[in-house]
């Protein structure tokens, strides 16, 4: 069981937002809907929260309303294990959202996620300083990371 669940708050899209999530990840499922009743305070009938999963991670969605929205003061880190990976969820995520520098995006629902190869994390923790800063200068000039430039950097060509 897990001990503690992402939850997010959205202002009326925790249905739609849940159903994208899980169109783009393999390994996910949809779990629990709720919807209010005759006591509000949303419209009866309407989604109040929803529960899903992504490759394993549980996820809460609340219909909460307009008070609160998202910033990339969180995120979720999804590590990759290709530049195929990468490209795609980098590509699905970003529809109708915004893409920013060093693997992250913004989705449609404001959503902050990074979309970040393993790779990275292994040249950047590289015992030569001199591969591992340039891995990361290369990084920094990137939007969507890709694995070749990095290992180019890496190799320093």
């Amino acid at each position: 069981m897990q001990k503690i669940t992402p939850f997010l708050w959205f202002d009326n899209q925790a249905e739609e937002a849940m159903n994208f999530y899980v169109s783009i990840f393999k390994n996910s499922k949809v779990g629990t809907v709720t919807r209010y009743g005759d006591a509000g305070p949303g419209p009866k009938g309407s989604v109040m929260s929803a529960t899903f999963q992504i490759e394993g991670q549980e996820f809460f969605a609340l219909n909460g309303g307009p008070q609160y929205k998202f910033t990339p003061a969180i995120s979720l880190f999804v590590k990759c294990e290709t530049q195929a990976e990468v490209d795609e969820l980098w590509e699905k995520l970003s529809v109708d959202g915004r893409k920013d520098r060093c693997g992250w995006l913004q989705d449609k629902y404001g959503l902050s996620w990074q979309i970040i190869p393993r790779a990275l994390s292994e040249m950047l923790r590289d015992k030569d300083p001199a591969k591992a800063n340039r891995v990361m200068q290369a990084m920094l000039q990137m939007d969507k990371i890709d694995i070749a430039s990095l290992k180019r950097a890496y190799d320093g060509q």
